[in-house]
């Protein structure tokens, strides 16, 4: 089992910054990537970054590339998305997760989540 604690949420007006922390505990060794999704309201899940578990190759959703960057530091099993330039359309409920197998920014292949953090940006 993989847990996963999220941090780093609030409010933020639209231009802000903020960065959220994901950190993974249990059997991490068995993941093969960590992903970042967020829910907004009345809307569906969807993927915006990842990373593979190597750290080096990362992808994202084309509504936030340009904006957000995903990172990893092993040493401390946390997984970072640093979200700049943020729009009021970035609110939702964001959430860390990790895949064993394959990955691609899609719910159904996710093994493990955590249980959320909120972001809310304003006009």
């Amino acid at each position: 089992q993989v847990q996963l604690v999220e941090s780093g949420g609030g409010s933020v007006q639209a231009g802000g910054s903020l960065r959220l922390s994901c950190a993974a505990s249990g059997y991490t060794y068995s993941t093969n990537c960590m992903e970042w999704f967020r829910q907004a309201p009345g809307k569906e899940r969807e993927g915006v970054a990842g990373v593979y578990s190597g750290g080096r190759n990362t992808y994202y959703s084309d509504s936030v590339k340009g904006r957000f960057t995903i990172s990893q530091d092993k040493a401390k099993n946390t997984v970072y998305l640093q979200m700049n330039s943020l729009k009021p359309e970035d609110t939702a409920i964001y959430y860390c997760a990790a895949a064993r197998s394959y990955c691609g920014l899609v719910p159904y292949l996710i093994n493990y989540w955590g249980q959320g953090t909120q972001v809310t940006v304003s006009s």
